[in-house]
């Protein structure tokens, strides 16, 4: 297959991916499916190892070595994610027929799982254009999509996602910001925050209340935006330092009197709301990846410190204290594995995956903070200290509790499909 060879030659190269073209892209929609005929199996494909392959070195190789410098300078790691581009690693879930490759969501994880092994904050910064994007995938109509996904693949830019509010976070039916129509333009007025690459975005998706009724329903009064980030009334706040993930560019957008062109509307007024949840389907997957590449690496760090340290003559991986804490982890990361995997196979065959999308998140995040505590542990006083690595996966590992849905958030969408399936 075409992209085999463009992946073999990547993986030896580093040649660039990224393409507009049709043969390319085309051969890599139809070798990147996992749809299969074999029923259930755990076995990937030849070239879902390859895309797993290509991320695995490019992890290791450029992003492990930079890691820890980015996380003390908080820098953007552009030049790490112009690599990434290079390589075909971003973008990968843009249709074929607007540049990308149409990676299904299944072989997607796999690279984001490889790629937060490394870091979760440059991770984060690449998953974000993601989640930008999604929206526009769902539900762009065809030059919607030609204009801004195109040039996603032209070169490497960002996106972002415009929706958390100062005060509405996961109350997503309390935002603020209104966009009034003006002739065949709408005027939006509000303050977004929390807005990872909104510094670096070149467009957004912008969430904004169009019905001023305060009882409609949320399905109705809010409407989904594209917004090009140069556009007047535009105003970037500072990069805020986070706890952890902090080269992430995350910011808060104010919006004052800024036009937007009736065509930058994804659907229709008011049908917002439900494309700005229905992104989560499709991006709740790679979340979850993402903290589960995390929780490996701190599984990894931890046996290979407690196979070297020694105390009271031998290994501490040989005692019972230290192995049970190990295995623990080893459990919970396989799960969690296992969770993201199904998520993403479901939303792959065409199936609504919130309720499984929900459990991967929700469980792949609080198991990244649990085997990251783990490993801090297993490292002793040596955990705490910010020349080992354990010290930067704890920090990095608390923002999967909270981003793209709190972990009480998840469990209420859990609970409120659980008890649907009773109700029939």
């Amino acid at each position: 297959m075409l992209l085999s060879k463009v992946f073999r030659a990547g993986l030896q190269s580093g040649i660039r991916l990224q393409s507009s073209s049709a043969a390319t892209a085309k051969a890599a929609a139809a070798s990147s499916s996992n749809a299969g005929s074999l029923g259930f199996s755990f076995e990937l494909t030849d070239q879902q190892k390859e895309f797993q392959q290509l991320a695995r070195k490019f992890a290791r190789e450029e992003m492990i070595p930079v890691a820890a410098a980015y996380d003390r300078s908080g820098e953007y790691p552009f030049p790490i994610i112009k690599k990434a581009w290079e390589l075909g690693l971003i973008n990968g879930h843009i249709p074929q027929e607007y540049g990308g490759m149409g990676l299904s969501i299944f072989d997607s994880c796999l690279i984001t799982e490889e790629l937060a092994y490394a870091c979760t904050g440059m991770q984060t910064a690449m998953e974000a254009n993601s989640l930008g994007q999604m929206p526009v995938i769902i539900a762009g109509n065809d030059a919607q999509k030609k204009k801004y996904l195109g040039r996603m693949t032209e070169e490497p830019l960002m996106c972002a996602y415009c929706v958390t509010e100062p005060g509405a976070g996961s109350d997503v039916a309390n935002i603020k910001t209104r966009a009034v129509r003006v002739g065949d333009d709408y005027v939006v007025n509000g303050q977004k925050m929390w807005i990872t690459n909104g510094g670096k975005a070149n467009w957004y998706f912008l969430l904004a209340r169009t019905n001023p009724d305060p009882k409609c329903p949320a399905g109705k009064a809010f409407t989904g935006f594209i917004v090009d980030a140069d556009t007047p009334g535009i105003q970037v706040g500072r990069k805020e330092m986070n706890m952890g993930q902090r080269c992430s560019d995350t910011r808060g957008i104010t919006f004052e009197d800024v036009r937007i062109p009736k065509e930058n509307v994804l659907i229709t007024e008011g049908a917002g709301f439900k494309i700005a949840m229905g992104a989560f389907d499709n991006t709740r997957p790679p979340v979850a990846a993402g903290a589960t590449g995390l929780a490996q690496r701190a599984l990894d760090e931890a046996t290979n410190y407690a196979l070297e340290r020694k105390t009271f003559g031998k290994a501490i991986a040989e005692h019972q204290a230290v192995s049970f804490i190990l295995a623990e982890m080893a459990m919970k990361v396989e799960l969690a594995r296992m969770a993201y995997q199904r998520s993403a196979w479901e939303v792959d065959q065409g199936r609504r995956n919130t309720y499984y999308a929900s459990i991967a998140k929700a469980f792949a995040g609080d198991i990244a903070n649990q085997v990251a505590t783990d490993a801090v542990q297993v490292f002793g006083g040596n955990g705490f200290n910010s020349e080992y690595p354990v010290e930067k996966l704890m920090r990095d590992a608390k923002i999967y509790q909270i981003y793209e849905g709190t972990a009480q958030i998840q469990r209420l969408i859990i609970s409120r499909e659980h008890f649907g399936k009773y109700k029939k």
